[in-house]
């Protein structure tokens, strides 16, 4: 098999076991339905990676240099804040759509692995956002918007974009939701939320 033919062999499992980790998530997916799904056998997908593990580390270490380069960016830019946080809710939002099994992942490695879990961010280039941190100081001392713990906003941020995630059955449960409504729920967050965090900075 020639080299190229083999990083399309690589690549076809990644494309199988994203498919897969979709539809099980981490824990229900197999490594035979990976195989299936890229059209090999098992014994060849063991030859590109040994274990299930291995093969989802390779996925979240691509996945969150995507977040890095294709979003986390964006907060060390000079663009204005406002739209930067409108950005960002966005972009997030639509990539945990597109990559709901690394929510339950990564709750599972807090609990599981934490150490493991900072490894896999800090080798993907994920830190707090210094330039975004120190952009919200300077915007408080000139009067444009309230005072507040940079920190304590990028908390916010985070967790009113991923919360819907992490609690997808309850949000669906308690609302009396199908599939349909609660896609429709999340598609607006994607406006709302950054316009809840920039109502919440304005002045009055």
């Amino acid at each position: 098999m020639s080299e190229h033919e083999m990083q399309n062999t690589r690549e076809s499992i990644l494309i199988a076991a994203r498919n897969v980790f979709v539809k099980k998530g981490y824990a229900g997916a197999r490594m035979q339905e990976i195989a299936d799904e890229a059209g090999i056998n098992k014994a060849l997908l063991h030859y590109y990676f040994k274990n299930k593990e291995t093969l989802f580390e390779m996925i979240l270490f691509e996945a969150l240099k995507t977040i890095q380069s294709g979003i986390l960016v964006v907060l060390e830019s000079e663009m204005d804040l406002f739209e930067k946080i409108r950005f960002f809710c966005s972009r997030y939002i639509s990539f945990l759509q597109s990559n709901t099994y690394l929510v339950s992942f990564i709750l599972n490695e807090i609990n599981r692995d934490q150490e493991k879990l900072v490894k896999y961010f800090t080798r993907a280039g994920i830190k707090a956002p210094e330039k975004l941190m120190i952009q919200i100081e300077e915007e408080t001392l000139k009067g444009n918007i309230r005072k507040t713990d940079p920190r304590q906003l990028v908390l916010n941020i985070l967790s009113l974009c991923i919360f819907p995630f992490i609690a997808r059955p309850i949000v669906k449960g308690v609302f009396r939701i199908q599939e349909k409504e609660y896609n429709e729920l999340i598609e607006r967050r994607k406006k709302e939320v950054p316009e809840w965090i920039i109502s919440s900075l304005k002045k009055e």
